[in-house]
């Protein structure tokens, strides 16, 4: 007999899921409690077991798709009934079985053009609407893998590197790099499609059927793609890989089908440890007298930076933190949390948890000022200003105040990677409530950031090093010890937040990072 698959519920908080990828095609064969494909959701991503075993007769809903808890996203059937059961749509069943088992998996196919296949403009957000080219990685008459990056874009939230939904050629380039266009408008074609992707497609609209002469294509990119079979993983486990520089092709899976799973990872890091991280490019010098026009995000931080500092009154007060604790502990402990985690133990997590503290306890720092009132969040959002080599980015931790040590150490690894690789979201670049940022990672003593708007205050982390400092014991004996110091600089809005204030949020942060009595995990 059939049997629904739902969109599980992953939490109290959680009331929908995106489907990032189907580990079956219609017309596998599934075991019991097999991965059947994997989702992500505000908290977590990870991978959702078949509920009964057969075989999976219906894909409901594509790859990438949002829906909510308890939608029905496919069908498994037992193997004796798939055969002859009228419910299954042999349009989408024949091509897939008709593919060899180690292809990758379809999700709902682009729009279909004479030729070709329509690739559009996506909507990165319910509030989005247009998007920029900013680079192709593809010229014209070069193949493309499935899920292989073939454009990035550049919208008011987010850049995002954007993957081809279909295998072929890059028959035609029909908008340039620079240019903005509104979502949904076919931005390029691509022939040759791998068989049974065409057929599914349905028409592009006449006013997007493509055109000659096309857009000169752009040069070449550079970016190459080398032969060998697809390696199965999880979300998890490409995230720790690309933590550790590993390159999963190196690693045996022990799961279903050779997939790698955390245990396999996570053993090959105990054994052998993280990879090298690749060489760094000399830095080359800009010709002189060139006017180079800013990009969107540059324009865009331009105007952020202006319209938060005419909107607030910026005041700073500087502590300086003895982290001689934090620096000892993290040496002692930072081997065995990233073999037992799957993450590198920095400072910086030892710090947004201090933050976190302190904004517990002061919530006028976690404040808003709108329309002439206060507005007291109900969590605290954390935003990380992450520094990307095209501009900035702050992603967000969302209700960072029911966050472990381990779950916050993860999630900032996990966006500061993914926004220098261009993979998130856009629901992750906004709604923070306070700020964190590293100027120190450079060597800087402190710095006197802007405030991100709408929210009230900024912290900015200097560089930590040792000092001679003055020490004074128990008995109120002084006397000179070499300690690790690192300053710290809150730059708050003086339209809600008083120096006494400040003042008293720094007093506890401060306190909570040199007395640091928690677990860390």
């Amino acid at each position: 007999m059939p049997t629904d698959v739902i969109m599980p519920q992953m939490g109290e908080s959680i009331f929908e899921g995106t489907i990032t990828k189907w580990l079956k095609r219609v017309g596998d064969p599934v075991e019991k409690d097999e991965p059947l494909f994997e989702i992500s959701t505000d908290k977590v991503d990870a991978e959702i077991p078949s509920p009964a075993a057969g075989v999976l007769t219906e894909i409901k809903v594509a790859e990438g798709a949002t829906v909510q808890i308890n939608t029905v996203v496919a069908v498994v059937t037992e193997s004796g009934e798939a055969a002859g059961d009228p419910k299954v749509p042999k349009a989408v069943a024949a091509p897939a079985v008709a593919q060899a088992a180690d292809a990758p998996r379809a999700p709902l196919p682009p729009p279909q053009a004479a030729g070709g296949i329509g690739i559009v403009m996506p909507q990165m957000g319910e509030s989005i609407f247009e998007g920029t080219i900013t680079k192709w990685l593809k010229k014209t008459g070069d193949t493309v893998e499935k899920d292989e990056p073939l454009f990035e874009i550049s919208t008011d939230k987010v850049d995002a590197e954007i993957p081809s939904p279909v295998a072929g050629v890059l028959t035609e380039i029909k908008v340039s790099e620079g240019a903005t266009v509104e979502i949904n408008t076919v931005v390029a074609v691509i022939g040759g499609v791998v068989p049974g992707a065409a057929q599914l497609a349905g028409p592009i609209p006449a006013a997007q059927a493509p055109s000659k002469p096309s857009v000169p294509e752009p040069a070449a990119s550079g970016v190459a793609t080398g032969p060998g079979e697809r390696i199965r993983s999880s979300p998890l486990v490409r995230r720790i890989a690309e933590d550790n520089r590993l390159d999963l092709g190196q690693i045996a899976g022990t799961g279903s089908e050779g997939r790698i799973t955390k245990d396999d990872i996570l053993r090959h890091l105990s054994e052998r440890g993280a990879g090298i991280a690749p060489p760094v490019a000399p830095f080359a010098s800009p010709l002189a007298d060139q006017i180079v026009p800013l990009t969107r995000m540059r324009a865009i931080i331009a105007q952020r930076m202006v319209e938060s500092v005419a909107t607030s009154p910026h005041v700073y007060t500087v502590y300086k933190v003895d982290m001689t604790p934090i620096m000892r502990l993290r040496e002692r402990e930072k081997g065995r949390f990233e073999q037992k985690r799957g993450v590198k133990l920095t400072y910086m997590p030892f710090i947004a948890v201090a933050a976190v503290e302190a904004l517990r306890k002061f919530p006028i720092v976690n404040a808003s000022l709108e329309n002439g009132a206060i507005h007291y969040h109900a969590h605290i959002n954390l935003g990380l200003a992450v520094a990307l080599d095209w501009g900035l980015i702050v992603p967000v931790i969302k209700q960072a105040e029911e966050r472990s040590f381990v779950e916050i150490a993860r999630a900032m690894a996990d966006l500061a990677g993914r926004a220098r690789s261009k993979k998130l979201l856009p629901e992750e670049v906004t709604g923070s409530t306070f700020t964190l940022t590293n100027s120190g990672v450079f060597g800087g003593e402190y710095g006197t950031p802007i405030i991100n708007q709408p929210e009230s205050a900024i912290l900015a982390i200097g560089g930590l090093k040792k000092e001679p400092v003055v020490v004074t014991d128990t008995a109120g004996n002084d006397s000179i010890a070499i300690r690790s110091m690192q300053h710290f600089c809150l730059g708050f809005d003086h339209r809600t937040i008083d120096g006494a204030d400040g003042g008293k949020f720094m007093s506890v942060f401060k306190k909570t990072l040199e007395g640091w009595d928690r677990e860390i995990g």
